[in-house]
């Protein structure tokens, strides 16, 4: 079956934030993270779009549809200057309601990079961590850039969009680790099961509201001259020493 033109449109058009809310579904391609998202539970596929060979090679779950495509096709079909053998269509994950006695939250405050966002979405996931707290100018989890950076971790880690410094108000009893230059070393920080770790935008920092109800300011030390690290490196280095492992 070849690809219509109504469905290289509808792809093209969740390219955009307002579509993917709309219709609440998300672009994967490349088949790492396609495979990955496939065997994750909760998370529907609405549509799988490969190369022959590709589908040949695959055990997929039942009920997955599949539409077998030209390089040509999937060329047309992908955001991606170079597209990736299979592309799919999954709905939006569904999470319980977030319980922010239970776990660390991981608070993101303007961090406007898709990729970085994506990537620690990920990092959330390897240490364990269910959910990310937004602010409303961050980038958006669903960006076809985060997805990729996700490697199928969005499909288990909540990303939420709220204001964060409300929500974290009602929690007066939670830790608050805000990471900025100039505070007590990470090193010498205890390991913690609960609280907020709150990372800012990376050339602006936390801004005022989220900085007051900073429990701990820690800074991750260094002896080079960068002025600061990458958002997600920040993020990975300062759970590995944080983070209680269960």
């Amino acid at each position: 079956m070849l690809v219509t033109k109504s469905q290289v449109k509808y792809i093209q058009s969740l390219g955009h934030k307002k579509f993917r809310d709309a219709e609440a579904v998300f672009v994967a391609e490349g088949p790492k993270i396609v495979e990955e998202l496939l065997h994750v539970s909760g998370i529907r596929c609405r549509q799988v779009y490969a190369l022959k060979e590709w589908i040949s090679e695959v055990e997929l779950p039942a009920a997955v549809p599949v539409q077998a495509v030209s390089a040509a096709e999937l060329e047309r079909l992908s955001g991606l200057s170079t597209p990736n053998r299979v592309l799919a269509l999954f709905e939006k994950p569904s999470f319980p309601p977030p319980d922010y006695n239970e776990g660390i939250t991981i608070v993101l405050d303007g961090v406007q990079d898709p990729g970085n966002l994506g990537t620690i979405i990920r990092i959330a996931d390897w240490f364990g961590i269910s959910r990310v707290l937004c602010t409303g100018d961050s980038a958006d989890a669903f960006n076809a850039k985060a997805i990729q950076s996700t490697m199928g971790s969005i499909g288990r880690v909540q990303v939420i969009y709220d204001d964060p410094a409300g929500i974290m108000q009602q929690y007066p009893d939670l830790p608050v680790y805000a990471a900025v230059l100039g505070g007590k070393e990470l090193y010498g920080i205890h390991r913690t099961a609960k609280g907020w770790l709150v990372i800012g935008n990376e050339s602006k920092g936390i801004r005022p509201g989220l900085m007051e109800l900073a429990t701990h300011r820690i800074t991750i030390p260094g002896s080079g001259k960068a002025e600061s690290l990458n958002a997600a490196v920040a993020t990975g280095i300062i759970l590995s020493h944080l983070a209680s492992l269960p």
